[in-house]
């Protein structure tokens, strides 16, 4: 055998190796390669684009498919929300939002939450409330224990001091009555007709020596003198009256009076009877004139003022703070309760809301051709390397056997 045939042996396996080297990596490139169709006048070269851009659509409606029919099924997503949903994450998740809320209403210049919080009991109190008062003030039992409560440990043990005793018997001889008015009242009681009714009623029912008193003298010329004097000699009348207060002590009498007045010396069933009415005339106070009295006093109050006044506590109260994981555990307790005897319907009402196949439908399609060839190089360029290695490898022993071939014939 001549040297110059010896390339007859070695040309097969070396061009077979060359050739299914690059056969595969020529394959693995076109899968994704044109990333664009190439035309030529207007006329589509075939497989352009590569087959994963053109069948793109394809592939993530399998790929959505897939994932929803294997991975996240309902049974799935169920388990996936238990574990989500713990009562530990839920009370961590519900305790960062209350926190969340108490820092932005103590870091809140505008005062937003207190308009919100003004308008609210201004509501309450100037619309809600009367309508709620009028309407519970119709029954029978309205606010019966309250005010039997007020009743029995206010008003039945109520009693003036001495001070408050010597203040009323005070503005009693002072504004209600002063001696001007006692003159007064002293003249428009000594009407002709009353000092006729005295004087004879005197003279009729006395005995002994009133008898002769009132029948010799009578009672008609002394109450007409003390009449005319009260009328024309004003400033002695009050003098003299003013006189007859201290020296009778009517100050003192008055106050002593005033002292001894108190409940408890009335009989047990003036009492009950007293505070049946008690309860009575409140209620039909409520529902004649109640609606109109809260609506004035709602409308009067500054509810703004109130309400900054109140978020002001809040911000300052070592009360909230430390009451924020009590609730937050509370409020994960009633969530779980619920969650246990809801959940799958809730995921089988949440799955369609949020569309997971359609979003994986979509992130696929949003996807270009040159990042899933990225991320499929990331993920296999080992492997892939490999399969374009194993086809120089089988080229080079199709040649070698080709070469095996020639040998023997």
């Amino acid at each position: 055998m001549q040297l110059s045939n010896l390339w007859i042996f070695f040309v097969p396996p070396v061009a077979g190796g060359i050739i299914g080297y690059f056969t595969n990596d020529l394959a693995i490139k076109m899968l994704f390669r044109p990333y664009k169709p190439i035309y030529i006048g207007k006329r589509k070269l075939p497989f352009t684009p590569g087959l994963i851009p053109s069948n793109q659509a394809k592939l993530a409606q399998k790929i959505s498919d897939t994932i929803m029919g294997s991975l996240l099924t309902p049974t799935e997503l169920q388990k996936l929300a238990q574990r989500l949903l713990k009562t530990e994450r839920v009370q961590g998740a519900i305790l960062w939002l209350l926190k969340l809320s108490l820092e932005q209403v103590q870091a809140e210049r505008e005062q937003k939450t207190a308009r919100i919080l003004g308008s609210v009991l201004q509501d309450l109190f100037a619309e809600s409330l009367p309508r709620l008062l009028k309407v519970l003030a119709r029954r029978e039992d309205f606010l019966e224990a309250q005010i039997n409560q007020i009743f029995d440990q206010i008003l039945l043990d109520f009693q003036l001091s001495q001070a408050q005793a010597r203040q009323f018997s005070d503005w009693i001889l002072e504004a209600v009555l002063p001696v001007d008015s006692i003159r007064k009242a002293i003249i428009d009681f000594l009407t002709d007709r009353n000092i006729q009714i005295i004087d004879e009623g005197f003279r009729e029912k006395s005995s002994g020596t009133y008898w002769v008193v009132a029948n010799l003298f009578g009672l008609r010329n002394s109450l007409v003198r003390l009449r005319s004097f009260c009328l024309d000699e004003k400033e002695i009348t009050n003098a003299r009256l003013q006189e007859l207060i201290i020296s009778l002590e009517i100050r003192n009498r008055l106050q002593k009076w005033l002292q001894s007045i108190s409940l408890q010396n009335l009989p047990v069933s003036t009492v009950r009877q007293l505070r049946k009415t008690t309860r009575e005339a409140v209620r039909s106070y409520l529902q004649t004139k109640g609606l109109d009295l809260i609506q004035g006093l709602g409308t009067s109050v500054d509810w703004n003022n109130v309400a900054v006044i109140i978020i002001n506590r809040l911000r300052a109260s070592t009360t909230i703070n430390s009451s924020l994981e009590l609730v937050s555990q509370e409020l994960a307790l009633i969530l779980e309760r619920y969650l246990e005897k809801d959940l799958e319907q809730l995921v089988a009402q949440a799955i369609p809301i949020l569309s997971i196949d359609q979003v994986i439908i979509d992130r696929v399609m949003a996807t270009s051709a040159r990042d899933l060839e990225v991320a499929t190089q990331g993920i296999v360029k080992s492997e892939l390397q490999a399969i374009v290695n194993l086809g120089g490898v089988l080229g080079l022993i199709v040649g070698l056997m080709q070469t095996v071939i020639l040998l023997f014939s």
